[in-house]
This record gives C-alpha cells, sequence and structure tokens, in this order.
C-alpha cells in the first residue's frame, strides 16, 4: 500500500482538525483514538492517519479506529513518538506498508490496521469490560463523595445576564452523534427557541447548524476563536480552589467571561447554570454518561456526573442518540400504507361531489380532444 501527502502535525487531535485540508495526512499522538476525534478525522476528508500511540484499548472496545477504517482511511498505527519530531508541519510524507518516509528518508515503521484486525481486538477488550466497570463504579462512588458540594450547592454560580427562569435549555457537548441529534431536534429548537448553551466544541455545532450560542461553557480549549466572538456570554469552568486555565485565553482574545469554580465537567456545570436558575426543561445533546463515554474522555469515574443529574433530573431530557430512533425505519410497505390512506380520502371526495365528477369529465373530454380522439 503506498499513501502520500501533506502532513499536518500536533499531539492535541481536535487543534489538528482545525487545520487539515483533504487529502491530507494527519500525524496525531492519540491512545485509544475515541470514536469522537476519529468522526472529526474523517469530516476533515484526510487520506491516511498516522497515530504515534497505540490506537486500540486493550481496557475497552473503542470504535475510534473502526470508524476510520471503514470511512476508507489509512491508519497506521503505534508509529512511535519520535515522528511527531521528525515530521514537520507542511512537509510531504510517503507512507509505503506502514514505512514512513520524508525527504527522502524513512523516518518511522507503523502497522496499518484492517477493519478486521480491530473487530478482533475490540472483541477481546470487551471481555475486560466487567473488571474495567467494577473499578469504574468504585472510582465513581469514591469521587462522589468529595463533589457532594454539587448536590448541596455549596459552589459560587456567576451572575449571567441570560435568563434561564421559566424557559427551555438546550445544552450541546461534542460527543457521539451530537451532530446527528443536533439536526434530528431541529424542529424542537426552530418551534420552542430555547436558550442555547455550547459546552466548549460544541459551541462550533450550534454555529454551523445556523444558530447563535446565548452562552458557551467550558474550560475553552477546544472552541474556535471565531465562535469565543460571536457575542455569547462566556463562563470559564475553574477548578475548585479558583485556578482558571481557560481565562488566560479568553483574556488575549480582548474578550470577559465569568468564571464558574466547581467540580465535576463543563457539561454538569452548564446543566447547574440552567437548573439552578430555574429552567423549565433541560435538554442535552451529546453529553457523557456511559462508562464507554468517560472512558474515552480519560475519566476513571463518574461522581459529579451522577450527582448533578440526580439534582436535575427532574428537568432533564437526554436526546443523546435520538437520531438513531429515526434513522432507516421507514419501509416502502409502510410508505405505501400511507399513501394509500390518503388517497383513499381524496377518491371519497371526487366520487360524492359532482362538481368535482364534472371537473374530471370535462378535463377528459380537453385530454382527447388534443389527441384528436
Amino acid at each position: 500500500m503506498h499513501v502520500k501527502g501533506i502532513a499536518r502535525v500536533d499531539k492535541r487531535t481536535k487543534h489538528l482538525v482545525k487545520r487539515l485540508a483533504a487529502h491530507e495526512i494527519a500525524i496525531i499522538n492519540h491512545p485509544e483514538l475515541d470514536d469522537v476525534a476519529a468522526r472529526s478525522l474523517v469530516e476533515a476528508r484526510v487520506r491516511a492517519v498516522i497515530n504515534a500511540a497505540s490506537s486500540l484499548s486493550d481496557r475497552y472496545p473503542n470504535h475510534g479506529p473502526l470508524t476510520l477504517v471503514q470511512a476508507g482511511i489509512v491508519l497506521v498505527d503505534n508509529a512511535g513518538e519520535e515522528i511527531m519530531d521528525l515530521v514537520a508541519e507542511g512537509q510531504e510524507v510517503d507512507i509505503i506498508d506502514g514505512q514512513i518516509f520524508c525527504q527522502g528518508r524513512q523516518v518511522a515503521t507503523g502497522h496499518i490496521l484492517t477493519a478486521e484486525e480491530i473487530k478482533q481486538k475490540m472483541a477481546l477488550a470487551q471481555q475486560n469490560m466487567g473488571t474495567v466497570i467494577s473499578r469504574f463504579v468504585e472510582n465513581t462512588l469514591e469521587h462522589a463523595r468529595h463533589e457532594m458540594s454539587l448536590i448541596k450547592g455549596e459552589y459560587q454560580r456567576p451572575p449571567l445576564r441570560t435568563s434561564f427562569k421559566g424557559r427551555h435549555v438546550l445544552i450541546v457537548v461534542r460527543g457521539h452523534n451530537y451532530k446527528e441529534d443536533l439536526s434530528a431536534i431541529k424542529s424542537y429548537i426552530d418551534e420552542m427557541r430555547p436558550v442555547l448553551v455550547g459546552v466548549d466544541g460544541g459551541a462550533d455545532a450550534l454555529i454551523e447548524f445556523g444558530y447563535q450560542p446565548d452562552i458557551i461553557v467550558g474550560d475553552m480549549d477546544s472552541v474556535s476563536d471565531k465562535t469565543l466572538r460571536s457575542g455569547a456570554e462566556l463562563v470559564v469552568h475553574a477548578y475548585p480552589d479558583g485556578r482558571a486555565p481557560g481565562l488566560q485565553r479568553i483574556q488575549q482574545l480582548g474578550l470577559k467571561a465569568a468564571v464558574f469554580a466547581a467540580p465535576g465537567t463543563s457539561e454538569d456545570i452548564a446543566m447547574l447554570l440552567a437548573y439552578d436558575d430555574g429552567a423549565e426543561l433541560i435538554v442535552a445533546v451529546g453529553t457523557h454518561f456511559c462508562v464507554e463515554d468517560f472512558l474515552e474522555k480519560g475519566r476513571q469515574g463518574m461522581g459529579s456526573t451522577f450527582l448533578v443529574r440526580l439534582k436535575v433530573g427532574s428537568v432533564l431530557v437526554d436526546a443523546k442518540g435520538v437520531s438513531k430512533l429515526y434513522r432507516n425505519r421507514i419501509k416502502a410497505r409502510y410508505l405505501a400504507q400511507i399513501v394509500l390512506a390518503a388517497l383513499l380520502p381524496a377518491g371519497v371526495v371526487v366520487v360524492v361531489s359532482p362538481a368535482t365528477r364534472e371537473l374530471l369529465r370535462l378535463l377528459y373530454i380537453h385530454f382527447r380532444l388534443l389527441l384528436g380522439i
């Protein structure tokens, strides 16, 4: 197998996809490649992906590698961290049967993964899930003990211009199938006009779908500068001790932001912002809640998410996966039945109404005259 293209290099996949062009080669250092990152590479229409790390997980069946390969993208796995320094941004790279060449010399060697091989290793990883889930539950309970402040309300909620009181709120997170789910509830958004909250890269998704985020929440590491400048109210998620690394980026852009110091994830505090201000309904898209979601994010427990969902559960609707409810469900016989059901009333009207019968007779006569019959 021989693949050639211009290389783009970055240790952070979510940063790399912002500057990738079609048919280029992405060089990443992404252990246990997650499905969200893989889908972003597919959308960038890359020709190949070279991963310095191992793309597959031994702990759980991560779907990222299979997503890439099934999209027809060459995945060169475990090429070694040295390649991140040996290939510069914009240089041309040749991949020949797993050997990687740059400027006429071999710089690394990796293994080209096939779909069959990936499925076999995913099946083996699935066998470990019992042990992984047990450890995950133990970590969740331990973290929950230290994050009870989220239930008790022992945090300083920043004042905001945007009001949630008595309104529907849509929170968009960059998680599995978030774009498909956002498309599936478009009619709801257009009709109800909820407060739109983007969690980091979720704000970019809202912009992409033609919506203006009202609030952007997060550590601000995966949302574009353009979206940050869109006029949305900004809330930087800080550590419980007040440290807010994301605030520096906001200040460098000449923007202002509120700071919310609390444990947990940014999607957790987005829900708390809406709930504490009296939101009537919170609709969440792309949020993380199952074990695999959190393992893909590198988290070993979900204490804060468990606690927050306990607190806001009475007004929370999780739209994650809603698009799958409608995918490939309508079959030909169902469509035929629907059309027939619609035609029956029309047929009755034609038979019963003298005016309609006369109109059809006149059309029939006109048709015969045109044909000279």
